[in-house]
């Protein structure tokens, strides 16, 4: 069998050296975190230790850290009526997304569906600062969640801007930077975040954990969503993932070293990419590409073109790609993300993301652009002889 390619970093990265390591490591060992003698304080070593890695891959302190099982479950937590900061106890009055936000945050977390509410995004992707504003003015001590980096496009989000709006308006900041982390810069205190969001797989550790993270300490959560005993600050029940919660520290600290040099890779290739994309098909469109978006992300459609058809016609040449939409279900469906972002229906059923990471080589993008010749090349020829248009 080929070897296949693989483009679709943003849906979970491939487990980094480092990670795998460290979770075997961790296999082998018996303690339970609670427990007081000696395995079990073994256990919790680690645990700190990972914490403490965490932690510093987004500028935090380790007390801050909240092990979760996913970034979902981070998210869900972080939306919740009843967090507390010690200069306020009473509940947040509304929950005010971005449009383009995770179904994670889409959801509400514990929020009644009347209680939140939309704010829209510009056609480049990047949430309307006005219509924040609006409506912040409408609403009593809100929670705000936007996402710093999209993704479907990759866009990065203006969040230090909306930070000071939302505290002006004497809100709280959740920021869901699960894409992000490992990609750029992540600074929790740089970005005026009060709480913020990450995901063990998506910078190379294993799937089944990731981390809520707040600013400070006094922000609190009188109504954890998992309760029991008093694992994490007594914020998540439950006896931690010892092994994934290690390997979420190694990757986190793999990341954090290797970041610079791993973004400007990508950039390059992603570059080289997109230029051939538009070379080969000049219909195509490159959602964000006016904006600052990941290093290693691009989501294109061409007219007339189908995600569905692309990601199988891709997949048969050995190169994996997904859609601008989630395909939780194994669907292909037409994406929320882009409608938000006023891209005609039509449009928006063909968007095709491509997402590079670090192990991403030249090679490879020389692979999906010889198959791509032979799907958009093919595709643009036959809108070129319908239309009478030379492509």
């Amino acid at each position: 069998m080929a070897e296949r390619s693989y483009f679709d970093w943003n849906a979970t990265a491939p487990l980094r050296p480092e990670a795998r390591e460290a979770h075997a490591a961790a296999l082998s060992l018996t303690g339970n975190p609670s427990s007081v003698h000696a395995e079990g304080r073994a256990a919790r070593q680690l645990v700190e230790h990972a914490r403490a890695d965490v932690a510093r891959l987004v500028g935090a302190r380790p007390a801050d850290v909240i092990f979760t099982s996913s970034g979902t479950e981070a998210n869900a937590l972080a939306l919740t009526p009843s967090i507390e900061t010690a200069a306020e106890k009473k509940p947040r009055g509304k929950l005010l997304i971005s449009a383009i936000e995770h179904p994670s945050v889409r959801s509400g977390g514990r929020f009644a569906r009347d209680a939140i509410a939309d704010i829209p995004v510009d056609a480049d992707g990047r949430v309307d600062l006005a219509q924040l504003g609006a409506a912040l003015l409408k609403t009593v001590r809100p929670l705000v969640s936007i996402m710093l980096a999209n993704n479907e496009t990759g866009v990065i989000q203006p969040i230090a801007e909306v930070a000071a709006m939302v505290h002006a308006a004497g809100g709280l900041l959740h920021v869901d930077a699960v894409q992000a982390a490992g990609r750029i810069a992540v600074d929790i205190n740089a970005l005026g975040a009060d709480l913020l969001t990450l995901s063990a797989h998506k910078i190379g550790g294993v799937k089944g954990v990731g981390a809520l993270i707040r600013a400070r300490e006094d922000i609190h959560f009188p109504e954890p969503l998992i309760r029991g005993g008093g694992q994490e600050r007594g914020l998540r029940a439950g006896t931690e993932n010892v092994a994934g919660i290690v390997a979420f520290g190694a990757a986190a600290k793999a990341s954090l070293r290797a970041r610079a040099e791993e973004a400007a890779h990508m950039l390059a290739l992603r570059n080289r990419l997109e230029n051939g994309i538009r070379e080969i098909a000049p219909q195509a469109v490159i959602f964000g590409a006016a904006v600052e978006r990941l290093p290693n992300t691009t989501l294109f459609a061409v007219p007339g073109m189908k995600a569905e058809t692309a990601i199988i016609a891709f997949d048969l040449e050995g190169i994996a790609v997904s859609s601008g939409a989630a395909c939780s279900s194994g669907r292909v469906e037409s994406s929320h993300v882009l409608a938000a972002m006023g891209v005609s229906p039509a449009l928006r059923l063909g968007g095709v993301r491509v997402s590079l990471g670090y192990l991403t080589c030249g090679a490879e993008v020389g692979g999906f652009l010889a198959a791509w010749r032979k799907l958009g090349g093919g595709l643009c020829k036959g809108l070129s002889d319908r239309s009478g248009v030379a492509a």
